[in-house]
């Protein structure tokens, strides 16, 4: 069947949306909203109207961008329209000399491979589907302040490499109840933001400066969020990853951060406790 290559836009919410619901993906119109507003996409529709594939960049400064939203229609993969729609995002990437950044499913990781993408490191989602008990609270974890975002930003931009604030204060907004700091010392050792989703509720980013401050702010977000949740953990936190699974929370798939034109991903890996969704980074 005929195909055409164009631009994405708002008028494709509703068979974007149909794409990430055909992969069983938890993104809803929200997100696919904030990511068109963020970013640019692509997309491959057929001669009868139907959208076949997507994929989005999401630039984050000069530096680097996010490949996002890399899907096809189930009765239309392997006609090679994801790996078309992929060498024009990283066409454009290449263009402005910005760095390729993507957390991969083990089911495109062989395709990344193929591009020249490299693994940096892994992360592990877990989903609860019922309420945990025994939550111990801390007393430095709060709800986010208006005051606290100069700060929340200046250590966010150490863990992640650029600046992301609109996508920040979007996610703030999404679900207020998630929206939770750390403060020690006179300073903030950690901040957790989420949001809705098509499946489920989903935690992240939190980035902290220890383990310790991790979980104290995941167990105030369990206090107040209601399952399901959806959480991505880090490798380098299995201590966490063991508090998910005593909590109730089940394993559901590994994704691996990769980067083209970089030796290694951007930010401090080490602050970076569970990431925003492999569609935001």
């Amino acid at each position: 069947m005929e195909s055409t290559e164009l631009q994405l836009g708002g008028a494709h919410l509703a068979d974007c949306l149909a794409l990430s619901k055909s992969a069983n993906w938890n993104q809803n119109e929200a997100d696919w909203r904030l990511m068109l507003a963020y970013g640019h996409g692509w997309g491959v529709a057929l001669a009868d109207g139907t959208l076949a594939a997507s994929t989005l960049v999401l630039p984050y400064g000069a530096e680097f961008a996010w490949v996002s939203m890399v899907l096809v229609l189930p009765e239309h993969r392997r006609k090679g329209f994801a790996t078309q729609l992929l060498r024009t995002a990283l066409h454009e990437n290449s263009a402005a000399r910005r760095t390729s950044v993507l957390d991969a499913t083990p089911a495109g990781h062989e395709v990344y491979m193929q591009e020249g993408f490299r693994d940096t490191w892994g992360f592990r989602r877990f989903s609860l589907s019922g309420f945990t008990k025994n939550i111990a609270f801390n007393k430095e974890v709060r709800p986010m302040a208006a005051a606290d975002w100069a700060a929340i930003l200046e250590l966010d931009l150490r863990a992640f490499g650029a600046s992301r604030e609109r996508l920040l204060r979007n996610l703030a907004s999404r679900l207020p109840e998630a929206a939770l700091v750390a403060w020690r010392g006179g300073r903030p050792e950690g901040f957790l933001l989420g949001r809705d989703g098509r499946e489920a509720r989903q935690l992240g980013p939190l980035v902290a400066r220890d383990e310790k401050t991790a979980i104290a702010l995941l167990n105030a977000a369990l206090a107040g969020v209601r399952p399901p949740v959806y959480i991505d953990i880090a490798d380098h936190a299995p201590a966490l990853q063991s508090w998910a699974q005593a909590r109730g929370f089940e394993f559901q798939r590994p994704f691996t951060r990769m980067v083209l034109g970089a030796p290694v991903a951007p930010g401090e890996e080490a602050l970076v406790y569970c990431p925003a969704g492999p569609e935001l980074g």
